[in-house]
């Protein structure tokens, strides 16, 4: 009988059932019938965090979600000094809820930190399968290459720590000047590290603020490390005279879903969603434990969303 841990590693081995082998051995390798059907969407739980861990659960299962992306950071659903006890109970709650919790993301980035081993340990024992670990930044005093040298031996002992628990790591590219904005950087950082035990949570949103239309490249780039991917939407507009980022709606703005879609098909890929809304939602979209509007706005987007996705995939 296989374990959940067995399952994991098989998985991330690309040798379960009829899952290919492409090379460098990918997780989300899908035939092409399974291509066709939904995408499994968790919601991202920072913009549920005015709701208990049971509330959370059974809100994103009636709201028709995969599961949930509970967030396991300092003012998240669930602090990281506090993960041994709270994040099972967490799980639990969720389950009862009706949902699932497949995915999280934290502030992991350090194999050395007991906090960041405690987070890594006790999400794979209660059966999460993908963490999202906490972005780098350059470092002062050394060469950009040089900290992309040192971020990548981090990221090689998180594999080994991760390897050791049974649980994908995941790097997600991030518009900005912190390491990942660039999809070289996400792609050197990653290139000592067990490709089975820690790749990239892709964002889209933030490739194509980066990326503008060169995205494809960077897809195309690090296909191969993709575990989950976040998605989101945002254009460009005029703010008080200066040229600013504005977060929308899913299809509402420059993000090429259509061919975006079309082209995780055509590489075999269908990754493990976590959706983002960032667009103002009372403060929902910031995490707030309180917010200004009522909740059924915040559950309406959710809805709206979600279902604007479904039928972009399909359509792809």
């Amino acid at each position: 009988m296989k374990t959940r841990r067995d399952f994991v590693k098989l998985t991330a081995l690309g040798v379960m059932g009829t899952i290919p082998f492409n090379g460098i051995s990918n997780p989300i390798i899908k035939n092409s019938l399974e291509l066709q059907t939904d995408l499994e969407v968790s919601i991202f739980s920072k913009h549920l965090q005015f709701l208990d861990y049971e509330s959370t659960g059974t809100v994103a299962a009636e709201m028709g979600f995969s599961g949930v992306d509970l967030t396991v950071r300092p003012k998240g659903h669930v602090e990281p000094n506090n993960v041994l006890t709270t994040l099972p109970k967490a799980i639990t709650a969720i389950k009862k809820g009706g949902s699932s919790c497949t995915m999280i993301t934290t502030a992991v980035e350090n194999a050395l930190s007991s906090v960041d081993v405690d987070v890594i340990k006790t999400a794979a024992k209660e059966g999460v399968s993908f963490y999202r670990s906490n972005w780098f930044s350059f470092m002062k005093g050394v060469s950009m290459q040089e900290s992309l040298s040192l971020c990548a031996d981090s990221v090689k002992k998180l594999g080994l720590v991760n390897k050791e628990f049974g649980i994908v790591g995941c790097y997600q590219n991030h518009s900005g000047l912190r390491i990942g904005g660039s999809y070289w950087e996400v792609e050197k950082i990653l290139e000592t590290v067990d490709v089975n035990y820690f790749g990239v949570q892709y964002d889209i949103r933030h490739a194509t603020v980066e990326g503008g239309v060169s995205w494809e490249n960077g897809l195309k780039l690090l296909k191969s490390h993709i575990k989950t991917i976040v998605l989101k939407d945002f254009k460009w507009g005029m703010v008080n005279g200066r040229w600013k980022l504005i977060n929308v709606p899913i299809g509402e703005g420059m993000v090429d879903f259509d061919t975006y879609f079309k082209l995780l098909k055509q590489y075999g890929l269908k990754p493990p969603v976590s959706l983002h809304l960032e667009y103002n939602l009372g403060g929902a979209e910031k995490g707030k434990r309180t917010i200004s509007v009522d909740k059924k706005v915040v559950y309406d987007a959710m809805k709206k969303d979600l279902k604007t996705v479904n039928a972009l995939w399909k359509k792809a």
